[in-house]
């Protein structure tokens, strides 16, 4: 990957969550001239600053639904990562207005001031969630999606593009702790499905491929990493029988209940549609959704010929991840 980042300023929207804390890390071995953590969290930015000791980085405590402290913090940045969001799809249920104004009028607010302070590079990160919404917070993301694709017709210098991630292994708020937890502390695993089933991805992915949009970025594409989905309940048993010998438990007498989906859940996710695959390319084991946008303008974007043959990209579709290579990919990424 070409380094376009020595000697830049970056800024990191929610930069000291899972995603946004590990685009700092493998920043800094880039040599930029300096990184802007903005975070609204004061002990998550506090907890991260005792774990990196670098010069090149900057504590911004903020909301980006504050547009005035936003513009300040953005002033001289070159390239923008934007993590910051409502992701807790319950929350976003329970409080759509503010994940409406976090989500939405957030990131409307990043794209009008970097273009305002000249950004080269914007890159949004979002979710498999935006794929056909149930949720809230599907529904903000795909508006997010949308946003950054309006924002790339604008004939301004900033090439804006977004990375649509899966589910991120063992980041915080995904369902491993969750499971850890349980196997730690009792006998019951709680399940919402038993056929419940998603696309999944490491952190260190997740890192790569916003990276790699970053340079690939032109007119408003979504970059998404090639990844094969699992049964929530198999990746559940593969940590059973791994963690519980491990606490002192028998992985037999291990219990699994389920209990139900959660509002705005899904049983399958989707990762691509059938109308998005039709302006669809593969590259560098990723696909990318060019912006269908573009075409009202009459500008061209590449066409796929190859549509009818397309699968539909659906975590309920595909063949799925036997329990032998989620343990493998488990030990891969050191989660187990």
């Amino acid at each position: 990957m070409k380094n376009i980042f020595k000697g830049k300023t970056i800024l990191i929207t929610g930069g000291c969550g899972s995603i946004g804390s590990q685009i700092v890390k493998q920043l800094l071995a880039r040599e930029p001239k300096a990184i802007r953590i903005f975070e609204r969290s004061e002990t998550a930015i506090f907890r991260l600053s005792q774990e990196l000791h670098s010069d090149k980085i900057r504590n911004l405590v903020g909301d980006i639904c504050d547009k005035d402290r936003l513009h300040r913090a953005m002033e001289g940045v070159d390239i923008v990562f934007h993590a910051a969001a409502m992701k807790h799809i319950p929350l976003c249920e329970y409080n759509p207005f503010e994940a409406v104004r976090t989500n939405v009028i957030g990131t409307q607010n990043l794209v009008d001031i970097a273009r305002k302070v000249g950004a080269k590079i914007f890159v949004s990160i979002s979710t498999d969630k935006a794929v056909n919404p149930t949720s809230t917070m599907g529904a903000t993301k795909l508006l997010g999606e949308k946003i950054i694709a309006n924002a790339a017709i604008s004939g301004e210098k900033t090439r804006f593009c977004s990375v649509r991630f899966g589910n991120v292994l063992g980041s915080v708020g995904s369902v491993i702790p969750v499971f850890e937890k349980q196997i730690r502390e009792g006998d019951t695993i709680t399940v919402t499905s038993k056929e419940m089933t998603r696309f999944f991805m490491g952190v260190d992915d997740a890192v790569k491929l916003v990276l790699e949009a970053a340079s690939l970025a032109r007119l408003g594409e979504i970059f998404i990493l090639k990844m094969r989905p699992l049964k929530i309940i198999d990746l559940a048993e593969v940590l059973v029988e791994e963690l519980a010998p491990r606490h002192g438990k028998n992985p037999k007498n291990m219990k699994y209940k389920v209990i139900g989906l959660r509002p705005g859940e899904k049983i399958h996710e989707p990762l691509i549609t059938t109308e998005e695959s039709k302006y669809m390319t593969e590259e560098r084991g990723m696909f990318v959704l060019h912006n269908v946008a573009l075409l009202q303008f009459g500008i061209k974007i590449p066409v796929n010929n190859k549509v009818n043959e397309i699968y539909d990209y659906n975590s309920g579709k595909m063949p799925l991840m036997s329990k032998k290579e989620i343990k493998n990919m488990l030990i891969k990424k050191k989660l187990i």
